[in-house]
């Protein structure tokens, strides 16, 4: 059964009350920034009382980890929304959309880049960004790299760390060093990944 075929869950009225108190704080932290945001002002944002923002959120790190586990989550459905649309033997196309896809997600995290990249908050972004490059890694690995693999021989060695220090690396330079081409970002993803000889005709 697929993800298109499987019924969906009903969430229950506590999953969405969490929810909602979730993308509250996201918009307030995108919106004053992470410090500046209390959880009185989360809670009034939900249209909730402040105790229940602390029933489901014992304490702010906890709500921002919630609130950064999202971003996690729509980083890795686009990883799979992109690897559904690839185009067999297409290199090219896939590692230009891959990259603008990279940059999309990265711009969606940029409201809240000021605040993780305080020193106080070295640790959260620390966790943040493992989980992200965990999660698309563990996504690319089950599904990219096979399909190039039996379709052109490209042989990596150590394929969950060549990963995580490509995707890591990425994310580090597309961030720190906006001004980056895209058509570097995909020449380093060939280099890294041994693609430089592969052709871009379809199958």
């Amino acid at each position: 059964m697929t993800d298109a075929t499987r019924p969906r869950r009903r969430r229950s009225a506590p999953e969405v009350r969490a929810e909602e108190i979730v993308l509250a704080a996201r918009d307030l932290f995108a919106e004053q920034g992470i410090a500046h945001t209390s959880t009185k002002d989360v809670a009034e944002r939900a249209g909730v009382a402040r105790g229940l923002v602390y029933y489901y959120f014992p304490d702010k790190d906890t709500l921002v980890d919630a609130v950064l586990e999202g971003y996690v989550t729509e980083f890795v459905e686009a990883v799979h929304a992109w690897d559904a649309a690839r185009e067999p033997g297409n290199i090219d196309k896939a590692l230009v959309d891959c990259v603008a896809m990279f940059r999309t997600h990265l711009r969606s995290v940029d409201p809240l880049r000021d605040d993780l990249q305080r020193a106080e908050h070295t640790g959260l972004y620390n966790r943040f960004l493992d989980r992200a490059v965990r999660a698309v890694v563990e996504c690319v690995e089950a599904t990219t790299v096979e399909a190039y693999a039996a379709r052109h021989q490209v042989r990596i060695e150590h394929v969950p760390e060549t990963f995580y220090v490509l995707v890591y690396g990425l994310v580090g330079l597309a961030r720190n060093c906006p001004e980056v081409d895209d058509a570097v970002l995909v020449t380093i993803v060939r280099q890294a990944l041994h693609l430089e000889g592969a052709r871009a005709d379809s199958e």
